[in-house]
């Protein structure tokens, strides 16, 4: 079987690389754009920074700001009445991965009208055409949707979230400008920083993986793990860094697929509305113990602690080499403020519909060790603070007690216990019987 890799037709890195924007519309022979990018990055005048561009150059553009933090079919199909309405030939999709998913349902609904059912694009999708036309400018170093073959969208009416695969819809040119990123929160920061992460460790031990996006991962890994504190501070070379880190852990990942981190996220988000990079933070070094009983992830994990400055790592071997890579994840984790565990979160009774969600999730499949959906329960459950439902042990029935005679007389009962015993009455000795001579 060969192995593919899909990636976007142009890429630009670096500061003021959105000034490349117009030069690519008019060369695509577009006349309007349809910007796509969450309300708030409007109000903050991040949106602005490309628009200003855009209308210096005199492109015409139309906005459309319409987008939740977990974007939802109503989302998608409003981009899409909006998008023909506008007239556009092409969008701009600006902001983390809201922006972008929501942007990709849409260039692929436009294209391939007969999945105007935003549902029945989940999974792998059989559509025949590319996507509009789409220029991705991230503003957050965590999603690497610009350079992935994936969205995800939410469905508001099951309470879950459903992952979309194809080829067709993965943006036409990524645009990677750390000026687009600067104004992030250090908390968003910090759990997109961890979402690139988790991409890079589950794209690095899916089944799928393999030496190229090997290589990439191991990179991202390596960037993530020496730059994401000082960016979640606000330091402006570590912010470029960490752009850079989470492409190229999408350049892996998009390729070779994720495993449960992603699957029991993508439940987290769309029940309690979680930040998808704060579910998947949480989650990583559980995950990681879990799937470390695969043949070979000690191996594949001392790589990992290597990436993640861990010193000594590359002597280390089995359990030690485990343990060294997992607490690298945990700390890193703890250092940016991202919680240990789910019990602020998650509600017991919830518990049998995010496992099952998350066993149905298109992500389970290339977990490198096989789930049941009884294992996810037991993941939940332990992280949830609550005991496994498969390790409670039955509880034990007492011994019912023969029920004590009551007395209601109390002179009968003292009159009772004062009399002996009566004592057995003797039997008459038997008569001897003479025989007659």
């Amino acid at each position: 079987m060969a192995n593919r890799i899909v990636l976007n037709q142009y890429s630009y890195h670096g500061v003021d690389a959105i000034t490349e924007i117009p030069g690519l519309v008019r060369a695509n022979g577009c006349k309007k754009a349809f910007v796509a990018s969450d309300p708030d990055l409007v109000k903050f005048g991040v949106t602005g920074k490309v628009t200003d561009v855009l209308d210096k150059a005199k492109v015409k553009y139309s906005l459309f700001t319409e987008i939740k933090p977990n974007p939802t079919i109503e989302n998608v199909q409003a981009g899409v009445k909006a998008f023909k309405k506008a007239k556009a030939d092409c969008i701009i999709a600006i902001g983390g991965g809201s922006s972008m998913d929501t942007a990709k349902a849409i260039g692929i609904i436009v294209n391939n009208p007969e999945f105007a059912d935003v549902r029945s694009l989940e999974g792998v999708a059989p559509t025949k055409n590319p996507a509009v036309y789409t220029i991705a400018v991230p503003t957050t170093a965590g999603t690497a949707a610009e350079v992935t073959i994936n969205y995800v969208i939410t469905d508001r009416e099951k309470n879950r979230k459903f992952v979309c695969v194809d080829p067709h819809d993965i943006p036409a040119v990524a645009v990677v400008d750390p000026n687009m990123m600067l104004s992030m929160p250090g908390k968003l920061c910090a759990a997109t920083g961890m979402d690139a992460l988790t991409h890079a460790i589950e794209g690095y031990t899916t089944k799928a993986a393999w030496e190229m996006t090997d290589m990439f991962h191991l990179k991202a890994i390596e960037l993530i793990g020496a730059n994401l504190r000082k960016s979640v501070k606000g330091d402006k070379v570590a912010r470029e860094k960490m752009g850079l880190a989470q492409y190229i852990a999408g350049m892996g990942f998009s390729n070779v697929g994720l495993g449960i981190a992603h699957a029991m996220a993508h439940p987290l988000s769309a029940f309690y509305d979680t930040p998808h990079g704060v579910a998947c933070a949480i989650l990583l070094p559980h995950v990681m113990r879990f799937n470390s009983t695969v043949k070979g992830s000690d191996v594949r994990y001392r790589e990992i602690a290597k990436a993640m400055g861990v010193k000594g790592a590359e002597k280390l071997t089995g359990k030690k080499a485990i343990e060294a890579a997992c607490d690298a994840v945990s700390k890193l984790g703890a250092d940016v403020g991202i919680p240990s565990d789910l019990r602020s979160i998650v509600k017991e009774k919830d518990l049998a519909f995010l496992a099952h969600s998350a066993y149905v999730d298109a992500c389970r499949p290339g977990n490198p060790r096989d789930v049941t959906e009884a294992e996810l329960l037991c993941l939940y459950s332990k992280l949830a603070g609550v005991a496994c439902p498969s390790e409670k042990k039955p509880e034990a029935k007492p011994v019912a007690k023969p029920a004590a005679k009551k007395c209601y007389a109390k002179k009968c009962c003292a009159k009772s216990a004062a009399k002996p015993a009566a004592k057995p009455a003797a039997k008459p000795a038997a008569k001897k019987v003479s025989k007659k001579k």
